[in-house]
């Protein structure tokens, strides 16, 4: 099995790149904004249910597959890309309608269902567990697999508790502005702005 030194050192890079900036925690952070800490929280399980894919992709070889079909991943960054623009547009059309997202109106399956297609439509996450995981994983100490796996596991619960965090402050702080009219339509527009800028990085994306 690992060595326990190695899964702290893995560990410890997992929530750092947990908490750097990239589209998953971006995200969580414009819809807990928007829809409050529950909804960012949802998002987190969302997401991190994406993860669970992932980590099988690279445990199984199907992350390979995509680095290697150009049009797979074509399609699959298109599709996602696809996905942000179109809450994008749902954000930036709610701006002008006073307290038109309330906290709590959106459905928790609907949330939840956000987090795992915004990951899963992402193929650049597959590319980069396939490209890190292996870093840590030694064959000499066993099966490949299970120590995939359990690398997986480790970002999964760094990724969470990251996301968490960010959802609880983003959400706080949004539900301030939900008074004022004139801030929910800036809120809304810098969500729309945080989607549109996801889409663009995702579509220019290269394996």
């Amino acid at each position: 099995m690992i060595d326990a030194a190695v899964v702290s050192v893995f560990f410890s890079a997992s929530v750092l790149l947990a908490l750097s900036p990239g589209p998953d925690n971006l995200f969580v952070i414009a819809e807990s904004a928007r829809n409050g800490w529950r909804a960012g929280f949802l998002v987190t399980l969302g997401l991190c249910s994406g993860l669970v894919f992932h980590t099988l992709a690279v445990a199984f070889g199907l992350a390979a597959l995509i680095r290697e079909s150009a049009m797979l991943f074509f399609l699959l960054k298109v599709a996602g890309a696809g996905y942000l623009l179109l809450l994008a547009w749902k954000a930036f059309s709610s701006g002008d309608a006073p307290h038109s997202v309330p906290i709590g109106v959106l459905s928790p399956v609907k949330l939840y269902r956000r987090g795992i297609v915004m990951n899963l439509s992402n193929p650049k996450v597959s590319l980069f567990f396939l490209a890190f995981l292996p870093q840590f994983a030694d064959p000499r100490r066993g099966p490949l697999v299970p120590q995939f796996l359990l690398l997986g596991l480790l970002f999964i619960v760094a990724a969470f508790g990251a996301f968490t965090l960010f959802s609880l402050v983003a959400g706080h702080a949004g539900s301030l502005f939900w008074q004022s009219p004139r801030a929910q339509r800036i809120i809304n527009r810098m969500s729309a702005l945080v989607f549109l800028g996801l889409a663009l990085k995702l579509l220019i994306s290269v394996p």
